[in-house]
């Protein structure tokens, strides 16, 4: 009997001892992000921008897989904002999430709010942006997750990990952009150029001093962590004669393939490595759009950083095109896709396999058919012309399952949930489309060019495993949507193109090795199925990353109940979140 009692009491001290040197091995990062106006010069002219720290972009956050971020974020600006943390699972911490009036009211100017979440499961490249209005255009940085201490990636370890941050820059005020545009009715003014961590780059005016200048030496591997932090544009990236390696994307790993270019929408990450064997050179690395949605004003223009060799035959610091001792030292332009290639789009998302068998659920609780369009509303009565200047003076709109989502001003969709207050939302999201059409179809009904508005969710029990059919629809142009859920990683199982038919597309559905991410690119005039299991408590928003249709209504959220004991259940609120 007193070896049992002492074979227990050394297993208890065991259990004891690894919970402490995991406990121990859980690194919080803390952080302050001042949220303030700073001057910022592009295009020959300096703005007050909204930025973090006084950074564009804001400061990259390095963590490994297990670590916990504990972010004070203090505004100092003249507007209200929220962050979220793309891509991050916040298991159980849907308070930390960030969308504005979902899971927390705005932080307001002078208040303050701290984030604290772990992340976990999770390894490869994230970001982090501001989800309030528009002032993602400027409030963005990066963020990394490296494998656990003692661990190491699954491929080559690189020399360097260097982030490349896609955006987009207006020579204006990109918060009066979008005023202007709710104010109208009519599509937002595209923005003046693209950016390469927050430089346009040699091809604009103002710009050429300052581009990003990537090192490289001969024999060397890096690590590309190329985040599309644009608001409104998928792009195209390569970089000029050198392979790109894909490895990974939205933080999780990939069946490494090579490519020449790759196409991230916005929201989405990808790694790829790229080695440095080629003649010691200048080498330009370059994103331009990809445009699906045909008679849509796009930006066509390129952004470029510069991939440099340390022992190329030049150069200073800045880039530009400048020559030293008479050698031209102009680098090298790589060849882009057109900006219409969907071709290339298809190809790039078809190569996508996870590392790994993936356990994608077979078994199907949650059966959804999700539209994912635009739409068109007469103009009101009461709104004089120059309120309604969408097509044939109408008001741009957007809907999913023709419900127009309005987000709530008084209480966040989060808090009004947890604490039971009623009328803020209803939980009568449809699960299909309530008239099925020809959704890709080109005579498709006027009566169907309006949607319903209003605060739905679909409610989940924990733990129902989900699929999830995105159609696009040819309501005013057909378009690629990037569709983000927060709070989850799905697998993408099947894309294709037409309306979805179930009878047929089924056969496609890959459940081996789909791949893990948290944005799809739905195709323009097609579709995209995928999967997830509902094993996080909260509300999750599901939105098309095109930050005009968000504006215009294009999203829905989740409401996952909680399900049996503390781990299945959220957290309490933290004692600083902010009211409304």
């Amino acid at each position: 009997m007193e070896i049992v009692k002492s074979l227990i009491f050394i297993s208890l001290a065991v259990v004891l001892l690894f919970a402490y040197i995991a406990e121990a091995n859980i690194k919080a990062h803390h952080h302050e992000f001042i949220i303030q106006a700073t001057k910022v010069k592009r295009l020959c002219e300096t703005h007050n921008s909204i930025t973090v720290n006084g950074m564009f972009p804001g400061p990259m956050l390095v963590v490994n897989n297990g670590d916990t971020l504990v972010v004070k974020v203090i505004n100092r600006a003249r507007y209200n904002i929220t962050i979220h943390w793309h891509g991050v699972r916040q298991m159980r911490t849907g308070w930390a999430d960030g969308p504005e009036f979902v899971t927390q009211c705005p932080i307001r100017p002078g208040s303050s709010y701290t984030y604290r979440f772990t992340i976990q499961g999770q390894e490869g490249t994230l970001w982090w942006h501001a989800h309030s209005s528009w002032l993602r255009a400027t409030v963005y940085g990066s963020l990394l997750v490296l494998p656990p201490a003692g661990s190491s990636y699954p491929f080559t370890n690189p020399h360097r990990n260097v982030p490349l941050l896609l955006g987009e820059w207006w020579d204006a005020n990109p918060v009066d952009v979008l005023r202007e545009s709710i104010r109208t009715g009519g599509a937002p003014n595209n923005s003046d150029a693209y950016t390469i961590n927050g430089q346009p780059g040699d091809f604009y005016k103002c710009s050429s001093q300052d581009t990003t200048i990537v090192p490289i030496n001969v024999g060397e591997t890096i690590l590309l962590r190329v985040i599309n932090s644009a608001l409104n544009q998928p792009l195209f990236f390569t970089v000029a004669n050198h392979k790109l390696t894909v490895v990974g994307a939205d933080a999780s790993y990939l069946k490494p393939f090579t490519t020449n270019v790759i196409v991230l929408g916005p929201g989405q990450t990808t790694d790829v490595l790229i080695t440095g064997d080629q003649p010691p050179n200048r080498y330009y690395i370059a994103a331009r759009a990809y445009q699906s949605a045909q008679n849509a004003p796009f930006g066509n223009t390129t952004t470029t950083a510069i991939l440099q060799y340390k022992s190329a035959p030049c150069c200073g610091v800045g880039g530009g095109s400048g020559t030293k001792k008479g050698i031209s030292v102009k680098p090298i332009m790589p060849i882009l896709p057109a900006y219409n290639d969907t071709n290339t789009v298809t190809r790039f998302s078809q190569s996508f396999r996870s590392l790994r068998r993936a356990e994608v659920p077979t078994e199907i609780d949650e059966n959804l058919f999700v539209t994912v369009g635009l739409g068109l509303n007469n103009c009101p009565k009461n709104f004089r012309s120059r309120r309604c200047q969408g097509p044939n003076g109408t008001r741009f709109t957007a809907s999913m399952n023709n419900v127009s989502f309005a987000l709530p001003s008084n209480y966040s969709l989060l808090q009004a949930h947890h604490h039971g207050i009623p009328g803020v939302f209803t939980t009568d999201f449809p699960a299909k489309p309530p008239v099925k059409f020809d959704y890709t179809g080109n005579n498709i009904s006027r009566s169907l060019y309006q949607p319903d508005r209003g605060t739905k969710l679909y409610k989940l029990k924990y733990g129902s495993r989900v699929q999830i059919v995105l159609q696009d629809t040819g309501i005013v142009t057909p378009e690629n949507h990037p569709i983000h859920l927060h709070g989850y990683d799905f697998y993408i199982i099947a894309e294709g193109f037409g309306n979805f038919n179930p009878k047929k597309d089924t056969a496609k559905f890959n459940l081996e090795d789909p791949p893990l991410r948290n944005t799809v690119g739905v195709p323009v005039n097609g579709w995209a199925v995928i999967r997830f299991v509902a094993d996080n408590p909260g509300v999750w928003l599901m939105h098309c990353h095109l930050d005009a249709h968000i504006s215009w209504g294009l999203a829905m959220a989740f409401l996952v109940e909680n399900g049996n004991g503390v781990l299945q259940t959220m957290e309490q609120p933290p004692a600083d979140l902010p009211v409304c």
